[in-house]
């Protein structure tokens, strides 16, 4: 089992930036990527971006693309959100998710963003 532990979620105005972090902890040898959902008011969970923890491969979600970055630490189980340009639309929670071999993948408990216009 993988548990995860966001931090970094808070009030910005937009054109500004926040970092979100995820830890993972449990049996994090056997992540082979992690990434970022969100999910705004009355919306579905929608995916924001991946990173493989191989060769560190990146996916983004068209809306984010060129704003968000995903980077990681695998020495520390850590991966991160970097977001700049945020616009209203961010708005959302931020859920860290992993994927490992064995395992149905994992949930962290959500980190609320709010940018304000």
């Amino acid at each position: 089992q993988v548990q995860l532990a966001e931090s970094g979620g808070g009030l910005v105005q937009a054109g500004g930036s926040l970092r979100l972090s995820c830890a993972a902890s449990g049996r994090t040898f056997s992540i082979y990527s992690m990434g970022w959902f969100r999910q705004a008011p009355g919306k579905e969970r929608e995916f924001v971006g991946a990173i493989r923890r191989s060769d560190g491969g990146t996916d983004y979600a068209e809306s984010v693309k060129g704003r968000f970055t995903i980077s990681r630490d695998n020495a520390k189980n850590t991966v991160y959100l970097q977001m700049n340009s945020l616009k209203p639309e961010d708005t959302a929670v931020y859920y860290c998710a992993a994927d490992a071999r064995g395992s149905v993948r994992s949930w962290g408990q959500g980190t609320q963003v709010t940018v304000s216009a």
